[in-house]
């Protein structure tokens, strides 16, 4: 039993090298969810008291807000965010319009995952510092994709997915806390706490680390996965990943009529990007495109737009960019 804590301590650590904070300011959760429920169940939310967020944010998550609201008489505001988004100053500026004297919480992505763009999160963490309000940040698609430093963002929170771009197993992600509201955490499953077997002297891990019998091994991985991802030869190829999406969100506009969410540039994209499609049958461009060509992307309905979404890790190459323009050029009847 003892061996578990230890490698579970060499894991943080680890991960909060690469992250850029301490390791002992985070614990392993199994998904990005588990995470942000466990803040919200420790928040102190009174009636009247507003988190604003974006209209761009996860589903799943948006339900856990709905939830603390409706049993607080707090209000979750989502703030519309004009498309299409021009600069990251624009974006926080518009953003930061949305602020009141009630906003307690900020909670806003890193990456967004339906829409698949780089939110202006430093300088959105900066002001709120100054204003006291607490920033939770969704960094779900941010760990092993764009660069990360923790303690130069400046958050109070940020949840990370690691089983994502990072490649470790499934059920690895991580939430992370500053230090001066680590006291104030409720641990979502209540167990041993101080009286189990961690040596750990810190509350904050004594609290939340240990949830019962689990398997432990996709935490424990976290450690191969970033030494893997630790070398010059994967950082050139992301950065060629990176340029890909771009390239190929290029190459779509010379064939299709796009109307784009935000401009095809490095500030706003990463290793993905989604594309408002006009088709007359989501679920069959979907299927086709998986059963004919072998092509998996997501595609779904975002606010009335049909979106699909693309993405390129170190595996994929132009040839895969050339498949997926060549599949949707011969769908005209599915294409509008």
């Amino acid at each position: 039993m003892a061996d578990v804590y230890k490698h579970l301590k060499t894991a943080r650590t680890k991960l909060g090298e690469f992250i850029g904070c301490d390791g002992d300011d985070l614990f392993f959760v199994p998904n990005p969810t588990t995470g942000v429920t466990t803040i919200i169940n420790s928040l102190e939310i009174n009636p009247g008291d507003e988190i604003l967020s974006t209209d761009h944010e996860y589903g799943a998550l948006i339900r856990g807000w709905g939830s603390i609201c409706k049993k607080t008489s707090a209000r979750f505001i989502q703030r519309e965010i004009p498309l299409p988004c021009t600069t990251h100053k624009d974006f926080t500026e518009y953003f930061w319009e949305g602020i009141t004297d009630k906003t307690k919480v900020i909670f806003i992505s890193h990456i967004t995952s339906s829409t698949a763009m780089i939110f202006p999160i430093h300088e959105i963490c900066r002001r709120a510092r100054e204003r006291e309000i607490l920033t939770i940040i969704d960094g779900a698609h941010v760990p092993g994709h764009i660069p990360l430093n923790i303690s130069e963002i400046d958050p109070d929170v940020y949840i990370g997915a690691c089983h994502k771009w990072l490649c470790a197993p499934k059920g690895s992600s991580f939430l992370y806390v500053r230090k001066i509201f680590q006291d104030k955490m409720a641990p979502l499953i209540i167990s041993w706490g101080d009286e189990g077997a961690d040596p750990s002297d810190s509350s904050f891990l004594l609290e939340n680390q240990w949830q019962g019998t689990r398997d432990m091994s996709a935490f424990l991985a976290v450690t191969e996965a970033i030494e893997f991802q630790q070398n010059d030869a994967w950082k050139v190829q992301t950065e060629r990943c990176r340029w890909l999406v771009r390239e190929t969100r290029s190459r779509l506009d010379e064939y299709f009529e796009l109307d784009h969410l935000c401009p095809n540039t490095e500030e706003w994209l990463g290793q993905m990007a989604s594309i408002e499609i006009k088709t007359i049958d989501l679920i069959k461009l979907k299927n086709t495109l998986l059963k004919e060509f072998s092509i998996e992307v997501p595609i779904f309905e975002w606010k009335g737009k049909n979106i699909l979404r693309y993405s390129f890790q170190v595996y994929n190459d132009l040839k895969d960019a050339d498949l997926l323009i060549y599949a949707l050029r011969e769908m005209p009847k599915l294409i509008i």
